[in-house]
């Protein structure tokens, strides 16, 4: 019955995953400071800030913030050199993104020169409208707003095919039918936005290895919810070799499991005690398995259930379950395909997910 559940409920986002119109644009007056956490950058730190101080947004309305975070080359001098505001920051014992981005949103709250506070990977492409959009959500009352997190390298390898499928499936399908049912879309790391208000409110103190998705829990547990601007887009570049790829989706997987562990418990308790739906999907969120991990699930169930059959004679109740749970997590992957954009070699590529699988698993272990 878990199966069942988990793919209903990845079925119910993919029926509700049809893309949305923006909200209208409106006159730029939010300020933003857009962080960017930097961690020996310094080849590349250059190229982002310009990017960034490219944006198609008032200039005088925004600032580029590069936290230089316990780096050993020269990515403060190039930041600043490039335009954007330095911060440095030297605490070895307290290493990490959350560390870097707690440090540059308490300096940004301190000056009080900012209505809003951007986060942007230092190895990231930006759609021009960032800002806008951040503007024209934040207009409709929104508080923190997720963009379109996507894979810049798609055609780099298989595995950044399949990257891609797999963030279009979580980032893109997951985001957009959270967003029709009023819940929150989640933080993704990289294209966050966070009111002002917000922060001082609910302050950032979150530090595991997924800390997006700690402080995402934070807030839904506040009362908060994320939107999901599907009209903005950052592009983060994925790993094509296979040994930073199984590293980056170990962590990734570890990262979650510790807080489904730690989390999921309560915000299933507070959902059933008081009706939140928001902590019940955020809940639901961190108990389903990748969807690899569910198919795998799915085709051994199935393969007993005919088993059980043959040797019964007649078909056991229990496989029309197996079927109906294979068929919705069908679609729920052929959408992600869909929304991916890599077209005819994405979906050739799903045959080599038992080796993606199987890698991922070498390195959790």
């Amino acid at each position: 019955m878990p199966l069942v559940v988990a793919s209903a409920y990845l079925l119910l986002l993919a029926v509700l995953s049809a893309r949305r119109a923006p909200p209208p644009a409106v006159l730029p007056r939010v300020r933003f400071d857009v962080v960017v956490p930097a961690h020996d950058e310094g080849p590349g730190i250059g190229a982002t800030v310009r990017s960034l101080l490219d944006l198609d947004y008032p200039r005088d309305l925004f600032r580029v913030l590069v936290v230089a975070d316990n780096c050993v080359d020269d990515t403060a001098a190039r930041a600043l050199g490039a335009g954007a505001h330095v911060l440095v920051r030297d605490e070895p014992a307290l290493r990490g993104k959350g560390h870097a981005l707690a440090r540059a949103f308490d300096s940004s709250l301190q000056e009080s020169w900012a209505d809003a506070v951007v986060v942007v990977d230092a190895d990231t492409r930006v759609s021009p409208n960032l800002l806008a959009s951040f503007s024209a959500h934040l207009a409709t009352g929104a508080t923190a707003v997720q963009a379109d997190y996507a894979v810049s390298n798609p055609e780099g390898s298989w595995r950044t095919r399949l990257m891609a499928i797999a963030l279009a499936c979580i980032h893109t399908l997951r985001s957009v039918a959270r967003e029709r049912l009023a819940l929150s879309s989640g933080l993704r790391g990289n294209g966050m936005c966070f009111t002002s208000a917000l922060l001082r409110e609910v302050p950032h103190h979150a530090f595991s290895v997924v800390e997006d998705v700690e402080y995402g829990i934070t807030l839904g547990a506040a009362g908060h919810r994320v939107a999901y601007a599907e009209d903005a887009h950052v592009y983060g570049e994925m790993p094509t070799s296979e040994a930073a790829s199984r590293t980056q989706r170990a962590r990734w997987e570890g990262g979650r499991g510790e807080l489904a562990r730690k989390h999921a418990g309560w915000l299933l308790l507070r959902a059933l005690r008081s009706g939140d739906r928001v902590c019940l999907d955020l809940a639901l969120d961190l108990l389903v398995p990748p969807l690899a991990t569910l198919l795998g699930a799915v085709a051994l169930g199935l393969s007993a259930s005919l088993l059980l059959s043959w040797g019964r004679g007649d078909v056991a109740g229990v496989t029309w379950l197996w079927v109906g749970s294979g068929v919705a997590l069908v679609v729920y992957g052929l959408r992600g395909w869909q929304l991916s954009g890599t077209g005819l070699r994405g979906l050739a590529s799903v045959v080599y997910v038992p080796a993606f699988v199987r890698s991922t698993a070498e390195g959790t272990m």
